[in-house]
């Protein structure tokens, strides 16, 4: 915006291509800036239909600041707590000054002591995840730049790494948990790796066109976490009163559908693309939890509960 502002302070009556062009930006771009500039920023910014361009109507001897208000600026640093699990990561100390410049730049009508309000919220995770700082940050890199990486990549069911050659698509913290979603050059198609299981992320020193368009809304839809559609299944729980209530108070899934029940229990209605992460949850609800659909996940979990079983009392379950 302040290259569009010289541009019309100095009376080039530029046209939306031409700046497109000289900002390497496209042209839904440069109106939506204009149009920023006109109605945010209060600037006298027009078409001039003769001079098939825009300019400013009247004269403009500076381009104004972008003011916040306190509601804004405390959004901010609730969204700055909220990445606290972070900490370490190259955004923090970007992040904490760009917070400190806004609050010096508010307005006297404006004040909001942080240091009162950083007392006063705070995120908590039941279990943190161990993260390698610098390798999600050589899988966002390599993912921003098309940088072909080698991994050395562990399974869960297995011991021993292998050496995997993947075009990054994109990096995702999942229920936090940090994943990369990558083209697999030996598979030929999109897989996902947990970046605790990456030992390792050599770049190749070749680059990738961009003729993938990643999804990951797209990829997961469907999913309970992170593992991609398998197939189509309608899932439906039964929870006792017991613990209705805490079902009733989260969005579980975007598919969910809440059924109240007579004697306060609650019907749990999804639709999934797969059933590994949905049998690990319900098992965590144990007895106050019962699958009425699908059979074939009922079984599973029928199995798991004699394997459990059998692992704790070492003989099987009648």
């Amino acid at each position: 915006m302040m290259k569009i502002h010289a541009a019309l302070v100095a009376e080039r009556f530029p046209n939306a291509g031409a700046l497109a062009e000289e900002l390497e930006v496209s042209n839904k771009t440069v109106l939506r800036d204009l149009e920023f500039m006109r109605d945010r920023l209060n600037l006298p910014v027009e078409y001039h239909p003769q001079r098939f361009g825009f300019h400013y109507t009247s004269r403009v001897d500076a381009f104004p600041t972008v003011q916040i208000t306190e509601g804004e600026l405390f959004a901010l640093l609730v969204a700055e707590k909220a990445l606290q699990q972070y900490r370490g990561t190259p955004y923090e100390k970007p992040l904490l000054a760009a917070l400190r410049k806004l609050e010096r730049t508010l307005p006297d009508t404006v004040s909001l002591n942080l240091s009162d309000w950083e007392q006063t919220i705070s995120f908590r995770t039941s279990a943190e995840p161990l993260r390698d700082l610098p390798l999600i940050d050589t899988l966002a890199r390599a993912a921003a730049s098309r940088s072909e990486l080698q991994i050395l990549y562990r399974k869960p069911s297995q011991t021993a790494a292998e050496n995997r050659v993947v075009h990054p698509c994109h990096v995702a913290n999942v229920n936090g948990e940090w994943y990369l979603f990558a083209h697999d050059l030996l598979r030929k198609d999109i897989r996902t790796f947990a970046a605790s299981r990456i030992q390792s992320a050599t770049p190749t020193g070749k680059t990738f066109p961009k003729t993938l368009t990643f999804d990951l809304d797209r990829y997961l839809r469907g999913s309970f976490g992170i593992h991609s559609s398998q197939g189509d299944f309608s899932v439906v729980v039964h929870f006792s009163p017991a613990v209705a209530e805490y079902i009733r108070e989260k969005r579980w899934h975007p598919s969910q559908k809440v059924t109240e029940l007579a004697g306060g229990g609650v019907e749990l209605h999804l639709r999934l693309g797969s059933l590994v992460e949905i049998r690990r949850w319900i098992l965590g609800w144990g007895p106050d939890a019962r699958v009425l659909q699908p059979p074939e996940l009922a079984e599973l979990l029928r199995e798991d509960a004699h394997r459990m079983w059998k692992a704790h009392s070492g003989k099987d379950c009648a």
